[in-house]
C-alpha cells in the first residue's frame, strides 16, 4: 500500500482525556473533539517533514474512512496534520 501525492494514511489512536479540572473523558467523549490522534502508516509522495511512526494531531472534519487491505484506516491530506508530537 502506497499513498499518492499529499494523502497521508493513518490509524486512529483512542485516548482517554483528563480536563484540567480532573474529569476523565472517555474516548467516546473525546470524539465530539474537532481534533483527533493518529498514527502515520503511509505518507504520500509528495508529503515532507512527516514519516511512517510519527504520531500526529489531525482535523477529524476534513478525514475519511476507507478498508484497505482488510483494515479500516482514515485517509487525510498533509494540509490537515496541524501537531506532530
Amino acid at each position: 500500500m502506497r499513498a499518492i501525492g499529499r494523502n497521508i494514511v493513518i490509524d486512529i489512536i483512542e485516548e482517554t482525556i483528563k480536563t484540567d479540572s480532573g474529569i476523565l473523558l472517555s474516548a467516546d467523549d473525546a470524539k465530539g473533539m474537532r481534533y483527533g490522534k493518529g498514527v502515520i502508516v503511509t505518507a504520500g509522495t509528495d508529503v515532507v517533514n512527516i514519516k511512517e511512526g510519527d504520531i500526529i494531531y489531525y482535523d477529524k472534519r476534513n478525514s475519511f474512512g476507507m478498508v484497505i487491505e482488510g483494515e479500516q484506516r482514515t485517509i487525510i491530506n498533509e494540509s490537515n496534520v496541524v501537531v506532530v508530537v
